[in-house]
């Protein structure tokens, strides 16, 4: 699976462990580490560095007394680079943006949704950093799926204000362009669609670092001089000369 996202564009990647509490006898493992897995991984098209491996928990909640766990200070939680939650009522979804301890909470837009997005839940997950990723594949197969996805997706977007991510277990539509002509149906302009593949994916990342160092996490980019900028640090014989 690295090699074909390092092919489509991808420097990172998440094992997912997923746990639905309905099934008995679930219990939170440690994560498995990558350089398990992978002795060997590509190096990023264009850099010098190797694809990221990170490690995922995905939690499906359905009652109330299942947020206990995400709550508790456990350590294998503690060990995973991205906490998902995925509420299955409105009040769980409630929670999920406004206390759970998470860095992602998912969406299944493919069916008709037993409850309505509010504002209120939404802006206060945005404001303690948490993302909303969209799951969609199933939509690749029924029409009616569609319908759905587009329709919830587009209810969404108009509330959170393009603070999204995507995950699909598909090939199909893993492919970055894909992805964002997928966002611009879902009535996302053009920039928002890029971060919610590129930006919101690094966010939610830092997120996670931040959640487990339990501090915070600094994280810079160099930013390109202009021209302007380079000739006014120039020393005074080099401008000399070039102005000749």
């Amino acid at each position: 699976f690295y090699v074909f996202a390092f092919s489509v564009g991808y420097s990172a990647v998440a094992l997912n462990h997923v746990i639905d509490f309905k099934e008995k006898k679930q219990e939170i493992a440690k994560p498995v580490s990558p350089s398990e897995l992978f002795p060997s991984l590509p190096i990023v098209q264009g850099t010098s560095k190797r694809i990221k491996v990170l490690t995922r928990l995905t939690l499906v909640v359905s009652d109330p007394s299942h947020c206990n766990l995400l709550r508790s200070t456990s350590a294998n939680i503690r060990l995973y680079d991205i906490i998902a939650v995925f509420p299955k009522t409105e009040k769980l979804f409630h929670i999920a943006c406004t206390t759970l301890d998470v860095d992602l909470v998912c969406i299944n837009v493919t069916e008709k949704l037993p409850f309505y997005f509010r504002r209120p839940p939404v802006n206060m997950a945005i404001d303690r950093g948490i993302y909303f990723e969209l799951l969609y594949t199933p939509a690749i197969k029924d029409s009616t799926m569609r319908r759905y996805t587009i329709s919830n997706a587009i209810s969404l977007m108009q509330i959170c204000k393009g603070k999204v991510s995507s995950q699909s277990e598909s090939k199909l539509i893993n492919s970055v362009q894909i992805l964002l002509e997928l966002g611009l149906l879902f009535g996302l302009s053009e920039s928002e669609a890029k971060a919610a593949v590129s930006t919101n994916c690094r966010a939610t990342i830092l997120h996670g670092e931040t959640r487990k160092s339990a501090c915070g996490v600094v994280y810079t980019v160099k930013k390109p001089r202009r021209v302007e900028e380079e000739e006014t640090t120039l020393p005074a014989c080099k401008k000399a000369k070039t102005q000749a």
